[in-house]
């Protein structure tokens, strides 16, 4: 009886269908766990930062808008392409701003989780494994990173939207390129780091900073896979100390600061770790603690990726720490390391922690127990809706541009916006209270992206925008003196403070005291013209 041989060629054509298959099996629940990520975490376009780079790609479509001020909208993220792809996005795809926008959040979704599971397959062998390691990562999407300021993703769309997956996808394209058992032929790994230099370049063209840092991520990567230990140790800590090397450089090298200028800068507690609370520091250790933990495990073949990843990640957060404990202090005459917040790579460490503690809850405690799996990820997806209703309590939890067509999108806040927006010329410069994006039921909605009128420079936003642009620090100043306190200041001094500065409206809280003509109200505030 004869023997069928598996031939070179066929086992190869198997491994290929194989390879296919599980691409196949991705994408279908990457694809359901877009949706399910945004049913969790909500929608909120016009909020935080969303609020800040909208108004630049609205002023790209339409150059007649914020005619005052056009300084805080325009630019404030150097050397990034990121607005100008957004406006020609929606240019050629003759769809609306927000509509665009919600595609564009989808995308980034799924191909953050598209990139976590490629990374993922390289970290586990099971199918299990995997899909814990990328289930929990969206559940986890807008988890916030200790005490950046920052989250995983955004629930809006911002640079960092799409240099994030582009990032993950570099690390995997060094993955194929360092590990041989990865390839599928012998092109595999020359395609890996084709992978690794073009998602880095977008990265770059989207968000330096953040792709700088997943440079460096990739060549700490390249240091922990070595398969000598000595070799590993000395390359990890001569890449680390180069890397506070430039860190002083930068600072030595950095221009002089005026007084406002500092002023500004010192209002951004998050980027010194001397500001920051016991609890948010346990967010920057616990993590490496973790990964320390997997970093330190045997360096079996098939464990090679995922200890590999623990160390870079260990490596890149502990030098990020370093540096931000030697020069990003509030003392220091100049600031110019504290304010490319080396910390942020602490979004790498995040995404790497969550992918082995999603793997290891899949392997270990749900296996192939359909109940565990809905039980698990039912009670850690409650949780993070929790979180998301605590952040925008007085908001939608989807705001979708259907429901804002339909004029029931929004808190008061946005609503009244939106009513400047269809109801005030397009020449008219608003003025509120400095700290309104902070007020109770306000959820850090953006007047300028959501109103599309000009507005005096506030705290909080227009503050992040003058760190990037020192110029802009005198305006900025002039924007707090006569806006701080303006619900409490009697109508004469409101004139007397605005009507130098081309004010012609003013957005008030609903119980200040004033006689102005007030033509639109609710229950949270009052639009009111200057006389």
């Amino acid at each position: 009886m004869a023997t069928s041989v598996a031939t070179p060629i066929s086992a190869e054509r198997l491994g290929r269908e194989a390879y296919r298959q599980e691409r196949s099996f991705a994408a279908l629940l990457v694809t359901a766990l877009t949706f399910f990520a945004l049913l969790v975490h909500g929608y909120h376009p016009y909020a935080e930062d969303g609020g800040v780079y909208l108004p630049e790609i609205k002023r790209l479509l339409d150059p007649g808008l914020y005619p005052q001020g056009a300084e805080f909208v325009v630019g404030h993220l150097q050397y990034s392409v990121f607005a100008q792809a957004m406006a020609g996005l929606v240019r050629q795809s003759h769809l609306s701003v927000d509509a665009g926008m919600l595609l564009v959040h989808l995308a980034t979704f799924w191909a953050t989780l598209f990139a976590a599971w490629l990374m993922a397959a390289r970290c586990f062998a099971s199918r299990e494994a995997r899909g814990g390691a990328v289930a929990l990562l969206a559940v986890w999407m807008t988890l916030l990173i200790a005490g950046t300021s920052l989250m995983l993703m955004d629930p809006y769309v911002t640079a960092r939207s799409v240099s994030t997956p582009l990032v993950l996808l570099a690390l995997v394209g060094a993955l194929e390129f360092l590990l041989p058992q990865f390839e599928i032929g012998d092109e595999r790994g020359w395609r890996g780091l084709v992978l690794c230099c073009v998602a880095l370049a977008g990265a770059g063209m989207m968000h330096p900073l953040m792709a700088g840092y997943g440079l460096g991520s990739v060549l700490l990567l390249g240091a922990a896979l070595s398969a000598s230990r000595m070799v590993r140790v000395w390359s990890t800590v001569g890449l680390g100390v180069t890397a506070v090397a430039m860190a002083a450089g930068l600072q030595l090298a950095a221009p002089p600061e005026s007084a406002v200028y500092q002023r500004v800068l010192l209002t951004r507690d998050y980027w010194f770790l001397s500001q920051w609370h016991w609890y948010e520091l346990i967010g920057l250790a616990a993590p490496l603690l973790i990964l320390s933990v997997v970093a330190a495990g045997p360096r079996r073949m098939g464990d090679a990726a995922r200890v590999g990843m623990a160390r870079m990640a260990v490596a890149v957060g502990g030098t990020a720490v370093v540096v931000a404990i030697l020069f990003a202090r509030m003392g220091m005459t100049t600031h110019l390391v504290a304010r490319m917040q080396p910390l942020r790579v602490f979004q790498l460490v995040y995404v790497v922690m969550t992918l082995v503690l999603g793997g290891a809850l899949a392997e270990r405690v749900l296996q192939r127990r359909a109940v565990r799996w809905v039980a698990a990820f039912a009670v850690l997806a409650g949780a993070m809706v929790v979180v998301e209703r605590r952040t925008f309590p007085a908001s939608r939890h989807l705001e979708l541009p259907i429901a804002d067509g339909l004029g029931i999108n929004g808190n008061q806040w946005e609503q009244a916006f939106g009513w400047i927006r269809r109801n005030t010329p397009r020449d008219a410069v608003f003025a509120m209270d400095t700290q309104y994006i902070t007020r109770a039921g306000e959820d850090a909605q953006g007047f300028r992206a959501i109103a599309e009128r000009s507005v005096l420079p506030d705290f909080s936003k227009d503050g992040g925008v003058v760190t990037n642009n020192a110029e802009l620090a005198a305006a900025w100043l002039v924007g707090q003196i006569a806006q701080t306190g303006l619900n409490a200041e009697p109508d004469a001094r409101r004139i007397a403070l605005l009507r130098p500065l081309g004010v012609t409206w003013v957005v008030l809280e609903r119980d200040a005291v004033t006689g102005f003509a007030c033509a639109y109200a609710n229950d949270a505030v009052k639009v009111c013209r200057l006389p």
